[in-house]
């Protein structure tokens, strides 16, 4: 009998149950600069980290979490931790980060952007941005660009983006990517955001070719994580009740984490998408080379990095 074959669309439950890859390589010396670290998959990602030597800089809008983080990682790890503010919600407060960073450190050989957010009702940023496509995607984005030089000069370097199967929600829309005009559904931008961090993460494959840096994106696996909490009492309940005790613990998502940032094997290995350590084909949407140029050209105009026509 012919063994059963997955779909596309359906083999993220596949890969959920599947075997991960894993590592042990020493990372002492290396530099790892991980944001969204005070919680979930990113506090495990850095913890991980650490407790394989890693130089951790924590991007982070808490200070006080990150405190109490640091203390914890410099109590029962050997690693260097050190804390940098950065609210993805503004991209100021990202692009001062990012001077910083260039500012502090000559190299940066990981860089992993697993800030998150998702949204029951639509809100806008100070610039006017709908907040959860701003902070999974535009600031994200934004940083990776203003480190590309930084990380070029490290290289061989590594960029890892957090992502998510809730990519395959659909919801981007490029004539109305800050939802002016339908009527806001949180899946579906939560799933905009993730589909346009694919989509940038293939122009940005493309554009580091042969450079020693490589980029991939990644699903942290079904874990519990603090995502979500910032939405009303319903949804936590909901969350709580429902959800939560289907959840796993990330502690998975920091071993995946750490397996992509130091495998030598993955070494060369870029413009993938992972579900964890699975390499996984995304959903079409995410594959549209030329809906993705058109998002990147979005992202750099959005951003600042190019001048709006």
């Amino acid at each position: 009998m012919a063994a059963f074959k997955w779909p596309d669309e359906l083999v993220f439950i596949k890969n959920r149950r599947a075997r991960q890859k894993t590592t042990t390589v020493d990372m002492t010396g290396k530099l790892c600069v991980v944001s969204g670290s005070t919680s979930g998959v990113g506090l495990a990602a850095v913890r991980r980290l650490a407790r394989a030597g890693a130089h951790i800089v924590m991007l982070v809008r808490n200070h006080g979490k990150a405190a109490a983080v640091q203390r914890d990682l410099r109590a029962h790890t050997p690693a260097p931790v050190e804390v940098i503010l950065a609210d993805f919600s503004d991209l100021g407060s990202v692009r001062a980060a990012a001077e910083r960073l260039l500012r502090d450190y000559p190299r940066i050989d990981v860089l992993i952007n697993s800030v998150g957010l998702f949204s029951t009702s639509r809100a806008l940023t100070s610039d006017g941005f709908e907040t959860v496509f701003c902070v999974n995607h535009l600031a994200p984005f934004f940083l990776t660009h203003l480190l590309l030089e930084r990380l070029r000069q490290s290289a061989p370097a590594r960029i890892i983006q957090v992502n998510s199967e809730g990519h395959r929600f659909g919801g981007l829309d490029l004539a109305d990517l800050h939802w002016e005009r339908r009527r806001y559904n949180g899946y579906r931008s939560y799933g905009a955001s993730k589909i346009a961090q694919l989509l940038t993460t293939w122009e940005f494959a493309d554009r580091l070719h042969d450079t020693g840096v490589t980029i991939n994106a990644m699903h942290p696996g079904d874990v519990r994580t603090n995502i979500g909490n910032n939405n009303g009492p319903l949804y936590r309940w909901f969350q709580r009740i429902a959800i939560g005790p289907m959840l796993k613990d990330p502690a998975i998502s920091g071993e995946a984490l750490y397996t992509l940032a130091a495998a030598p094997e993955l070494a060369n290995v870029s413009g993938r998408f992972f579900h964890l350590t699975i390499d996984e084909k995304p959903a079409a949407p995410a594959l549209d080379r030329k809906l993705g140029r058109q998002v990147w050209e979005a992202s750099l105009r959005l951003t600042g990095l190019t001048p709006a026509p």
